[in-house]
């Protein structure tokens, strides 16, 4: 069985679905990869979110439990995450519903990527996460 142009070349098929949808003959659409790449595109941004607070929370965790090798490449990762994650929900407002269950999951695996940064035992680090979401995003927080 031949491959579908959507396995095929993923930028040919997008620029035919697009025609599709301009000319609107919504018969010649390919709805059931359609619907995939939507839900996988809607994924995407949520898995963005964790990504970025992943990173956000390590780097807090960082400052706090290493705080002799702070500086300013860790200040402007904090920022630079916390201006992207604000953009991100900027752009995607329904988000906002999934950041508590986000930055419990985010939490888990900062506390991961803090152990690879630091060398530190993952012992070291608290099982919940010692900041809110609230100080996680709040630009003027950075723990002591």
């Amino acid at each position: 069985m031949a491959a579908s142009l959507h396995e095929q070349d993923f930028y040919a098929w997008t620029k035919q679905q697009t025609d599709v949808l301009r000319s609107g003959v919504f018969a010649n659409l390919d709805t059931a990869y359609l619907i995939e790449e939507l839900e996988s595109m809607g994924a995407s941004e949520k898995r963005e979110l964790l990504h970025r607070l992943t990173l956000l929370m390590g780097h807090l965790l960082k400052w706090v439990y290493q705080p002799e090798r702070r500086g300013n490449s860790w200040l402007a990762t904090i920022e630079e995450q916390r201006l992207e994650i604000i953009d991100l929900l900027e752009d995607n407002p329904s988000l906002k519903h999934q950041l508590e269950q986000q930055f419990v999951k985010a939490y888990i695996k900062a506390v991961l990527f803090a152990v690879r940064e630091t060398n530190l035992p993952k012992s070291t680090f608290p099982e919940l996460s010692p900041f809110t979401l609230e100080q996680v995003l709040n630009e003027m927080f950075l723990p002591k």
